[in-house]
């Protein structure tokens, strides 16, 4: 594909428009990622698609099929079917149910796994859909034996850039006591009142302890 414009071989070309704008036998050739001797890897995924009757055609190929076209060994033809089987498990398999936190002892049930028993205090937040069903979880502080500094900005910002409606905010207490102090009651206030001009619903703001948690939604706290 060296014969080609840098901006008409298909690896820039998805990079600058997008896959969308790549015709088949551009992806196929990025599939394949290289010709052979004389054979550029345009040409070849040209000579596949014409060989096997198109896209269609060359979805129900076999390795063994593939290997009849010049150029094309057993590793290429197992490249085209691998990504053609990727494409074919995308149509027939269902995605995972995302998890869905209703409630704060679900919330904790969730976390707990992970953040109840670290040696140092973390902050986190749990990003949220509108059906209250975990986009991702991310750790924005990571403190000391006792302590963890994180401002409303920090968590809102991630929120905002992972697009989601609904957040619940996370510590630990290495101590293994999760009893809110008086600093994690005051930015627990000042996470809700952000929330509200930001537009993201703060559903709760769960301490983990040693096999325990406090919820502050349980103690109608938020």
């Amino acid at each position: 594909m060296k014969e080609l414009s840098p901006d008409d071989r298909p690896r820039e070309k998805l990079l600058r428009h997008g896959a969308p704008a790549l015709g088949d036998n551009e992806l196929v050739a990025l599939v394949l990622g290289s010709g052979c001797r004389g054979t550029g890897a345009l040409a070849l995924a040209n000579a596949l698609l014409t060989t096997r009757g198109g896209l269609h055609g060359l979805v129900r190929s076999t390795c063994d099929d593939l290997v009849r076209v010049a150029g094309v060994g057993r590793a290429k033809a197992a490249q085209i079917v691998a990504a053609l089987e990727l494409g074919r498990r995308t149509l027939t398999h269902a995605p995972s149910a995302r998890i869905q936190l209703r409630t704060p002892h679900e919330a904790a049930a969730y976390l707990m796994p992970v953040f109840g028993s670290r040696p140092v205090e973390q902050f986190g937040v749990v990003l949220l859909d509108t059906k209250h069903r975990v986009l991702r979880t991310a750790v924005l502080a990571i403190g000391t034996l006792n302590s963890t500094v994180v401002q409303p900005r920090d968590v809102f910002r991630e929120a905002a850039l992972g697009g989601a409606a609904a957040i619940v905010v996370f510590h630990n207490h290495p101590s293994g006591d999760p009893s809110p102090s008086p600093d994690d009651k005051e930015l627990t206030g000042r996470l809700a009142a952000a929330g509200t001009l930001m537009g993201i619903d703060v559903v709760d703001h769960i301490i983990l302890g040693d096999a325990r948690y406090c919820s502050f939604k349980e103690m109608g706290k938020i």
